[in-house]
């Protein structure tokens, strides 16, 4: 299916274990992909180059819309530069200050502490006045509770994301096990989405190599698609894909990348690890089957009902916004796919977008409006991105690209207009695909 479809829709990125000019991300000194046919490691070419320049929610952004040459404000949907860009990945490394590369543990834990204080504060409230309230009361106390939950959980769970990219602190095993523990209290098993995840950002804009948001060729749209590609059917997909994508995803491999046998996340011996990540595996599975039995036992004593209501819907909601926040940066109009031809990591990396969910930018720790920086510099923590990606702008210029579209508006625009790839016309045998929608063609 096109974009927003279940054949589509991935999770989003877990940051590899920081990147080295040399080598890539590296979570043991290189990225060392185990599928497809690209080299063992990523070699950065530094030669010297010559330079060149939820409808909105709140106003909390910090986006804004780049200018043209001209001086003229940018379009959303106007097509960045496919071309190799004329700067290095090391220039880029320049443009940041030295500051944002480094991370602070006392500011992390800040972070993460202020989220639980406020997941505990709401907790209690619910748990202690709720059950009291009167019944026309409890129809408004419930749904508000679930979108603080929800959205603070979302938060949580980003601070999880980037202890898997190792950006929040400088000790390998206190990102592991915090890591562990939040993404387990998800339901997410770290180290194996950890893994694929470091993939991705490996592979970013590859059509034949990266793990997820793998735009289909209009030939191989199925036969269905047709009869979805309306306003009823694509309600009821993306419906189904906020819902259950991400577990789906997780459970089934659905949206991620092909492979010849079955693949799923908590299997140990899934195509998607080596023998010596199989070790790992097993911990991110004891990890989420003991989250499981607390929630088991808090059935017991509490009943499904209150769990469901406490815990259940507020999982939907982080589950739900974990799609369509790296669905919208991966699902865009203006943006390439590469084959083997064309594609080398930093134009890869490049060919994402960041996005504007107001105030809801901080409550996510900007991973939603700074995600191109995080695809170019993975382990930069998140109280640095905002800096450093003001600070690449102007090096990136045309390259980089923001979209400030409300994001309900993007969203429906998006899924309706990106639903296959295919080459322009003329474009003379260059492997760059873009997103097109038409099918009557």
């Amino acid at each position: 299916m096109g974009c927003g479809a279940m054949d589509r829709v991935a999770p989003p990125l877990i940051r590899g274990r920081g990147f080295d000019l040399e080598y890539g991300e590296n979570s043991v000194g290189s990225i060392t992909p185990r599928m497809g046919p690209y080299p063992t490691r990523i070699r950065i070419n530094r030669a010297s180059m010559r330079l060149s320049g939820l409808n909105k929610m709140g106003g909390g952004g910090n986006m804004s819309t780049p200018a043209t040459k001209t001086g003229e404000k940018k379009s959303h949907l106007q097509r960045v530069p496919s071309a190799k860009p004329p700067f290095t990945l090391g220039d880029v490394k320049k443009a940041i200050p030295p500051h944002c590369f480094q991370r602070s543990l006392i500011r992390s834990f800040y972070y993460l502490i202020k989220d639980l204080i406020i997941i505990s504060i709401t907790y209690y409230i619910a748990a202690t006045y709720f059950p009291s309230l009167p019944y026309p009361l409890t129809y408004l106390a419930w749904p508000a509770y679930w979108v603080i939950q929800g959205c603070v959980g979302t938060g949580i769970w980003v601070i999880g994301h980037e202890c898997g990219h190792h950006g929040f602190s400088d000790y390998q095993w206190v990102d592991d096990t915090v890591g562990l523990i939040l993404h387990s209290a998800q339901l997410t098993p770290f180290f194996s989405w950890k893994i694929s995840h470091r993939r991705h950002h490996a592979n970013t804009g590859s059509l034949e190599n990266d793990e997820v948001y793998i735009p289909r060729f209009k030939s191989k749209l199925r036969w269905y698609y047709q009869y979805l590609d309306n306003p009823v059917g694509r309600v009821g997909v993306l419906a189904f894909t906020l819902l259950f994508a991400w577990p789906l995803y997780l459970v089934f491999n659905i949206s991620g990348k092909k492979y010849e046998r079955f693949t799923c996340h908590y299997d140990p011996n899934s195509p998607l690890y080596s023998e010596r990540e199989r070790l790992q595996i097993l911990i991110s599975d004891a990890g989420v089957l003991a989250a499981t039995y607390v929630l088991y036992r808090i059935a017991l004593a509490k009943g499904f009902t209150w769990l469901v209501c406490i815990y259940g819907v507020p999982l939907l909601i982080v589950n739900g916004f974990i799609v369509l926040i790296t669905l919208l940066h991966h699902t865009h109009a203006s943006l390439p796919h590469y084959d083997s031809t064309e594609w080398d990591y930093l134009r890869g990396a490049l060919a994402t977008v960041d996005r504007d969910y107001g105030v809801l930018n901080k409550v996510f720790h900007n991973v939603t409006d700074t995600h191109v920086l995080h695809h170019i510099f993975s382990y930069i923590s998140h109280y640095h991105a905002m800096e450093a990606t003001n600070a690449i702008k102007p090096l990136l210029g045309e390259y980089y690209q923001v979209d400030d579209t409300p994001i309900l508006k993007a969203l429906w625009r998006d899924t309706k207009e990106c639903i296959y790839v295919e080459k322009d016309e003329g474009s003379q045998g260059r492997g760059v695909y873009w997103y097109k929608y038409k099918l009557d063609d």
